[in-house]
């Protein structure tokens, strides 16, 4: 019997913590993500589990410290946003290398500059190919259910990776509603005991981690890395599987709302999901028939079943919440079009950059993104954006 209960995605995220019950949790405040480690805390104070919670002096030190109690044999997590990520920049590089499958809620929020602390997705962005594994929330049931699953991936023999749970900031992390949460006992049969095979603290195995890694030794390193990540794809289809034998929502590397029979595919990650779905039914009820492609699983990437989706269709958009600040298209976009290609499938992409520093996505704004792909003609310059001022 799942228990209703309403709840903001920070409080899902730590909730889920809390029932997970880590060994370590080290964590320092930025906002939007310091709810998490702040109701975490409570749990620790009041008894409620037993995990070690470091409070330390910066995000770096946070990492830093997760992957010590990771190496040591201890399950760890941790929560940041925007900047903070980006000062652990080097310790995220290091506990990926090091295969050391760290759970991190991650809440997304511009990087500075300028000083911004509201929703888009560059933090993520800026670290998608560290190694490690990303998982994409639209609610706080998804951000809930992401993080119990988390573990069963990450530190799964054929994986070992580090993975980020991620949630869009203020509009999803401290927006309310019902949720429905599983009992402790389950939680804790689902997720189990970690139990790693090389870990510091084993007497009988002296290893060292983090060592030099020259020229002979590096590029199959990097390999062994990519093989990982190929072989997460297999883990998180098993898992999803398991989990919605225990619960009955059924997740996939990427949702598709009215997508088998859609001429017109919006493509999009988190919360924006939401509003697009509005948008489609609207549509459909008007006999266009418009479709919405959600990406949950952002690493490892599911090209080949992305591309193969949106095989036959008309027109596709897909939303980047970020700056294209390459001169060409955001990540997704090039993720996606990349697949395509690979593929052999040749369907005309465009790519919004959109909701940047926490710009509302309204539906009339979407409604302009399927009128575009019903009238798409000029494909000279693909790269667009979405609610932008004009200029006057």
């Amino acid at each position: 019997m799942s228990i209703r209960e309403r709840l903001s995605g920070n409080e899902a995220t730590a909730y889920a913590m809390k029932q997970i019950n880590p060994d370590v949790v080290a964590a320092f405040p930025i906002t939007p993500s310091t709810e998490v480690p702040q109701y975490f805390s409570s749990y620790v104070d009041n008894g409620q589990v037993d995990t070690e919670f470091v409070a330390v002096e910066s995000e770096h030190s946070a990492m830093s410290a997760c992957i010590g109690a990771e190496a040591a044999g201890a399950r760890a997590m941790t929560a940041t946003s925007a900047n903070g990520l980006e000062y652990m920049w080097e310790m995220i590089q290091i506990a990926s290398s090091s295969r050391l499958p760290i759970v991190m809620a991650l809440v997304d929020r511009a990087i500075s500059g300028p000083l911004n602390i509201h929703c888009d997705h560059s933090d993520a962005m800026a670290v998608r190919d560290s190694g490690w594994v990303m998982l994409f929330s639209e609610t706080n049931q998804e951000a809930y259910d992401n993080m119990l699953m988390a573990h069963r991936i990450a530190e799964h023999k054929d994986v070992m990776l580090p993975l980020m749970v991620c949630q869009d900031g203020f509009i999803t992390s401290h927006a309310i509603e019902n949720i429905e949460l599983l009992e402790d006992n389950k939680v804790k049969e689902f997720v189990g005991t970690y139990k790693p095979e090389h870990y510091l603290l084993n007497r009988e195995e002296p290893i060292a981690v983090g060592p030099m890694d020259l020229q002979p030794y590096l590029t199959e390193h990097k390999r062994q890395q990519t093989e990982a990540m190929n072989n997460a794809k297999r883990v998180i289809a098993e898992v999803a599987q398991d989990f919605e034998k225990m619960t009955g929502r059924k997740y996939d590397f990427f949702e598709g709302y009215h997508l088998e029979d859609a001429e017109y595919v919006v493509i999009c990650m988190n919360s924006t999901a939401g509003t697009v779905k509005n948008v489609v039914d609207s549509l459909r009820a008007n006999g266009v028939k418009a479709g919405l492609l959600k990406v949950r699983v952002f690493r490892p990437f599911p090209g080949e079943l992305i591309a193969k989706a949106l095989e036959g269709k008309k027109s596709v958009a897909v939303l980047d919440r970020v700056p294209l600040l390459n001169a060409t298209g955001g990540p997704l976009y090039e993720d996606v079009t990349s697949a395509m290609f690979v593929e052999g499938i040749h369907v005309p992409t465009v790519n919004y950059s959109y909701g940047v520093g926490g710009r509302d996505v309204t539906e009339e704004q979407i409604n302009q993104v399927y009128e575009d792909l019903q009238n798409l003609n000029d494909m000279s310059n693909p790269y667009r954006f979405l609610g932008l001022k004009e200029r006057r």
